[in-house]
């Protein structure tokens, strides 16, 4: 449900801010313990509101790691579903985005970010309500892209939209910062509790 803390603990793993208590760990290391950089090297963020600046398609997709090549930055695109309307465009991956991507659709700017988490291949992911605002078509195109770079990686999956999070190895149900149920979909749905509740009532929620 909203409210429940799902944003709150994605923030904690990139360490935007540090927990108050206990510690969070990847492979056995205490996040603090690391430096910033090699956090962000290793954890990419495809979040709701996308930022983009005024450069063109390809730069803004390249920001994910500033050194890729313009064939990796042509891959990850392909891969994130955003090719087709890049190459559409006037000027195609040379085109200047304008304030924050005014120029582009919700569901454009939402494949370029995914573009860009693309281009940098991180081994973990997260995903916060990265379809939330965006139509059923465009969303079944984010998706399919979504999906492939999912394909080889650790990826913690923020939604309402539980047809996001059904074929997830373990899903968590958060209920005011804590976690009252967890496993997978048929199991979460056999318990009849929470996630059942949520499931069945998922049309409100969306």
């Amino acid at each position: 449900p909203s409210g429940g803390g799902k944003s709150t603990l994605c923030q904690l793993i990139p360490r935007f801010y540090d927990v108050s208590s206990g510690s969070i760990s990847i492979d056995g290391q205490d996040i603090r313990d690391v430096t910033q950089r090699s956090i962000h090297e290793n954890i990419g963020i495809v979040q709701q509101d996308v930022f983009l600046f005024a450069d063109t398609i390809l730069e803004n997709i390249r920001y994910g790691k500033l050194d890729a090549t313009d064939d990796e930055v042509y891959a990850a695109a392909r891969l994130a579903n955003a090719d087709t309307f890049i190459r559409q465009l006037p000027d195609g991956y040379n085109t200047i985005l304008t304030g924050d991507g005014a120029n582009l659709s919700q569901g454009q700017r939402q494949l370029l970010a995914i573009a860009r988490a693309a281009v940098a291949d991180p081994p973990v992911l997260i995903l916060d309500e990265a379809t939330s605002s965006v139509d059923t078509r465009t969303e079944a195109l984010i998706e399919k892209g979504m999906d492939q770079l999912m394909e080889g990686r650790t990826v913690f999956v923020i939604a309402h939209r539980l047809s996001t999070v059904r074929n997830a190895n373990a899903i968590m149900v958060l209920e005011q910062g804590n976690i009252v149920e967890r496993g997978d979909h048929d199991a979460l749905l056999a318990q009849k509790g929470k996630y059942y509740q949520l499931y069945h009532g998922m049309f409100e929620l969306s």
